[in-house]
């Protein structure tokens, strides 16, 4: 079948899934519904034969099995799903997520710079009319400060007057559009780095907030609110677990327990756990560079005052590049905000998709089941162990990893992400950490950590027979694609770095369910814009500029004057 008609199946498989659900008070976004015809499609148990093209009657069961697991409203499968789907959505790692960010600051300018650079004003209406929007575009661009504060206008004005009076239009226009782009972004961050210095003195800084005082705050509170989340989901994992290996041991008890379902509920959790330790290790990261961009600020603050300290006038060569340092310095606090407000919501967003483990599994009946079972940390486990290590000798044609006779032992990227392949797959789905310090296995230019020195003997025995266990697990629980890392084995439809999820879903499948098994697209971005620094100095013979700022220690007005003074010796001085 032509690859357009297939996807038009899809697409109507998909369409028909959601009205169906929406008939049923469900709304359920096409991402979910894509993802879910994969689950049910990977499942062997439903039959679906992945070298035959999907007939009338394969469609009519597709749609039912998907209709069933999406209305299932007491499923921790679902909600684990749910949370990936969405979690995935919304998350990018800080330097991606940054770079989108500045691309959509830049789009958004586009306008107000055109209006600047493809102007060809030459009466004086004209021109005192380009000169505002030139302030316009400064305010904009810089984010401080609103364009209709009358206060915040006439400081960036002046500050604007100061090193580039209405009178340098003329050159200004004279220019090509590209450096026009390049000029505007370079007066931005000096009337930025003005404004900051006078707010420092306390002579203006209208609009501005105190960024560092702001985050100083907001970080170790959005931190010791993750902490509390994190430690709570862990004390829950810990609990599931104990009731998990008791139940292993006790027929009766498997009976009355449905461990499948608490399995599912601990699966759930542990991916809850893992996506609070993204998003905290992101907001910790931010926490150093805001720490260290605080201290930078303050140094350079302090190199501007002891720079002008008591003289009337100082050359631009000396307080240009210092204003320019300010004023990247504060993008960068200002980009420090907007991430910990983007992780602090994504945080949020996730907690209801931990689901009703209340529900499923009453306080009452948990405390009765862990009566008599030895609840243990992930921590305590590893404790346990540390000493227990292969035995090198008792292997002759396997490679095992220790960690002080292997570089970057700590950076190996671990299977199943760290947890124990062998457990796993000998109980049917528990989850227990694998403990490195055991001995890491190499296999297949893989790297595989066990929670017991028995279980890496036992997996070691025949370590493609538990792969294929894993694999087929996860067949059946495709949440486990996710939690699991099993990206590349499953070409799973929750790519691992952030993409357009809804198209990679609707654009790369097929009628014949052999696509399936294969990645059919692949996530491209375009380079980095490269922007000139247009600071520097050429050697070209001719007299070095001495352009001095007067007035730049401020007098009694609120907002400061700078007085622009050009001392630069003509060429036939020299």
């Amino acid at each position: 079948m032509p690859p357009t008609q297939a996807e038009s199946v899809i697409r109507s498989i998909i369409r028909e899934i959601g009205q169906e659900c929406a008939a049923h008070g469900e709304i359920v976004s096409e991402t979910l519904i894509a993802f879910m015809v994969k689950a049910v499609v990977l499942d062997p148990s439903n039959g679906f034969n992945m070298d035959r093209t999907l007939m009338k009657s394969d469609v009519q069961n597709l749609v039912k099995l998907c209709m069933t697991r999406l209305l299932d409203t007491k499923n921790p499968s679902l909600d684990t799903i749910k949370m990936q789907v969405y979690f995935d959505m919304n998350y990018t790692n800080r330097v991606e997520f940054l770079e989108e960010h500045h691309r959509v600051l830049e789009s958004r300018l586009g306008s107000v710079t055109r209006e600047i650079t493809d102007n060809r004003a030459c009466a004086k209406e004209e021109l005192e009319s380009l000169y505002r929007k030139i302030i316009s575009y400064v305010l904009l661009r810089s984010g401080l400060g609103s364009p209709t504060d009358i206060k915040t206008v006439r400081e960036v004005t002046a500050a604007l007057q100061s090193i580039f009076p209405q009178a340098e239009l003329g050159t200004f226009l004279t220019l090509s559009k590209k450096d026009k782009e390049r000029q505007l972004k370079e007066l931005t961050m000096i009337v930025t780095g003005i404004r900051l210095f006078n707010r420092d003195c306390g002579k203006g800084g209208e609009g501005i907030d105190d960024l560092p005082a702001v985050l100083h705050v907001a970080i170790p509170a959005t931190m010791q609110h993750i902490d509390y989340q994190l430690e709570t989901a862990r004390s829950q994992v810990y609990r599931y677990t104990a009731i998990l290996e008791k139940a292993a041991n006790d027929p009766h008890m498997r009976a009355e327990l449905q461990p499948y379902m608490l399995k599912e509920a601990l699966y759930n959790i542990r991916q809850y756990e893992v996506f609070l330790q993204i998003i905290l290790s992101d907001i910790i990261t931010g926490a150093q560079e805001v720490e260290m961009m605080t201290k930078q600020l303050g140094a350079h603050l302090e190199q501007l005052k002891m720079t002008i300290k008591s003289k009337t006038a100082v050359p631009t060569s000396q307080v240009f590049p210092i204003f320019i340092a300010l004023s990247t310095l504060w993008t960068s606090l200002q980009d420090e905000t907007i991430v910990v407000g983007v992780l602090s919501n994504l945080f949020t967003h996730i907690q209801p998709f931990l689901g009703a483990h209340e529900l499923y599994f009453p306080e009452r009946a948990m405390q009765r089941h862990l009566n008599g079972a030895t609840v243990k940390t992930d921590v305590c486990r590893m404790k346990e162990h540390m000493e227990d290590r292969v035995n090198v000798a008792d292997f002759r044609k396997l490679e095992w990893l220790f960690p002080e006779t292997t570089a970057n032992f700590d950076k190996l990227l671990i299977q199943y992400r760290g947890f124990c392949a062998y457990t796993f797959a000998a109980t049917d789905g528990l989850l227990l950490p694998g403990n490195p310090a055991i001995g890491i296995l190499k296999y297949k230019e893989k790297y595989y950590t066990f929670n017991s020195k028995d279980a890496a003997y036992s997996f070691a025995e025949n370590p493609e027979h538990y792969i294929d266990i894993v694999r087929e697990k996860a067949k059946k629980n495709t949440e486990l694609i996710q939690l699991l890392e099993l990206h590349q084995q499953f070409e799973t439809l929750i790519p691992y770095s952030q993409a357009n999820l809804h198209q990679k879903v609707t654009h790369s499948v097929q009628t014949d369910l052999s696509h399936l098994r294969r990645e059919n697209c692949s996530q491209v971005y375009p380079p980095k814009d490269t922007s000139t620094q247009s600071m520097r100095e050429d050697s070209t013979g001719v007299p070095r500029p001495q352009i001095y700022l007067a007035g730049l220690r401020g007098g009694k007005s609120e907002i400061t004057d700078e007085v622009k003074v050009n001392l630069t010796r003509a060429v036939d001085e020299t």
